[in-house]
């Protein structure tokens, strides 16, 4: 697969190049930004409608279910970065930790399967503060709240997505049966 670069997100270390665009979303009120969030959604949503999950059946891209509780594929667009991650969020720790082990046993396959090396991290926090653990890619440097970016956010979020489902489709069963 040929995808635009992303960038492991390392929270120590700022962006180095700075999007002069990036910095007048700050000026848009919340009813704006949430209504350019908004549009991008719906726009990106459109775009995936007609592509079936891997296994050839119509699929909701935008809340993709995994069928797992407490497995999600998680999509998110901010304004200065856009991630496509796995989260686990058992509320049994010792749950959380079994099914993070589980998708440790298949990362060749996930590597083969996305194309890229994601961050894999075992205990982070989510936006909510919840103890969950996680598998992401981030692309910087890239705002929701710009318009001129969503064709790059589009091309970002796309591929990953499918490729996880494509993924899932795989090892699922390997996740039903903890």
């Amino acid at each position: 697969m040929n995808h635009p670069q992303p960038t492991t997100h390392n929270p120590q270390q700022q962006p180095t190049t700075h999007n002069s665009q990036l910095a007048t979303c700050i000026m848009y009120s919340k009813e704006e930004a949430s209504k350019l969030r908004q549009q991008f959604w719906i726009t990106f949503g459109k775009y995936m409608k007609p592509i079936p999950s891997a296994d050839g059946l119509p699929i909701n891209w935008i809340n993709y279910k995994t069928g797992v509780k407490s497995i999600f594929f998680k999509m998110n667009a901010e304004q200065r970065k856009a991630m496509v991650a796995i989260e686990i969020a058992h509320p049994d720790p010792e749950m959380n930790r079994l099914y993070f082990e589980r998708f440790l046993t298949v990362r060749s396959l996930f590597l083969n399967t996305v194309g890229e090396d994601w961050n894999w991290e075992e205990q982070t926090k989510n936006e909510q503060g919840v103890n969950v653990s996680r598998i992401s890619i981030e692309l910087v440097d890239v705002s929701v709240y710009d318009p001129d970016n969503w064709p790059q956010l589009i091309s970002f979020l796309k591929p990953r997505m499918m490729a996880l489902d494509e993924f899932w489709t795989d090892v699922k069963p390997i996740f039903e049966s903890l």
